[in-house]
């Protein structure tokens, strides 16, 4: 009988156990520049709250930041970058001159993401220093937190981005230019566990009644619209559950938009790398 008792409660503190750490908030790091203040900063805390989830967003911000650029300021620990960090009750804070280094032990990181600058993201030769890079962030992290690649959009068919030149202005041809190295990214460094695709979710609403801009410069997604499918794809990926039937969206975003939007993000989660056309 007392065994019996025992046991019980042993179960009880190991169920009280699971639900302590069933309800630990994500924490997620972008080793980022605009493109994901684009898709962390504006919606995704008020998507999660939505959605029930507790989450906590730091996002490492150079204007323009390649790959090799992380690398180096890793490399040489330089303060480099404007921190800014969204807790739990949507309060942000920026640090200015941060050094990756402090960022990266600021939390325990569930997730960090690498992205590449948007104008060569597809060309491949510009990710040399990738391997390198996400080598020195795991030294630093240990081994709890997954790597993501957040795999960025292709401009608007009427950019005047001077590197869209690199892709002949064309729109298709950049998308497709970004989903190949995307995937030799994820082929040849297997410490990247998957892709963020939000160049995806964008060409897929793309299809749709939205339009194939979405953008508010030819590049950076407009703040409506753009940026709600982008933190959609995010909350798909990061909570491991579809975003469609969410509560929040914009106030103006009709009901239809945010179908739309929902549904684009959903498709991309599910196709990383095939557009989808949302009716």
């Amino acid at each position: 009988m007392i065994y019996r008792r025992i046991y019980t409660l042993l179960l009880l503190a190991l169920l009280g156990l699971a639900e302590v750490f069933a309800s630990e908030p994500v924490r997620v790091l972008a080793i980022g520049n605009s493109f994901s203040v684009d898709a962390l900063e504006q919606e995704m805390h008020s998507l999660a709250a939505a959605g029930g989830k507790e989450l906590v967003i730091g996002n490492l911000y150079i204007a323009g930041c390649p790959v090799e650029k992380h690398y180096n300021n890793m490399r040489d620990d330089r303060p480099a970058y404007s921190y800014r960090k969204i807790a739990l009750d949507g309060h942000v804070d920026t640090i200015p001159e941060c050094p990756l280094s402090k960022a990266l032990a600021d939390e325990k990181w569930d997730y960090i993401t690498f992205q590449q600058a948007s104008g060569v993201s597809g060309m491949y030769e510009s990710f040399e220093n990738l391997p390198e890079l996400i080598s020195m962030v795991r030294k630093a992290v240990g081994k709890h937190p997954v790597f993501l690649w957040h795999m960025t959009w292709a401009y608007s068919p009427d950019s005047n981005h001077r590197q869209f030149v690199n892709y002949g202005k064309d729109q298709m041809k950049m998308y497709e230019a970004i989903v190949a190295c995307a995937k030799k990214a994820l082929a040849d460094n297997p410490e990247l566990k998957g892709v963020i695709p939000c160049g995806t979710a964008i060409q897929d609403a793309r299809t749709s009644a939205l339009g194939r801009d979405l953008t508010r410069d030819g590049y950076h997604l407009s703040l409506d619209e753009g940026r709600y499918i982008a933190s959609c794809t995010w909350y798909a990926v990061l909570f491991k559950e579809p975003v469609l039937g969410n509560s929040y969206a914009p106030a103006s975003l009709n009901d239809e938009q945010k179908r739309v939007a929902q549904t684009a993000a959903d498709a991309a989660v599910a196709e990383p790398f095939v557009i989808t056309k949302i009716r």
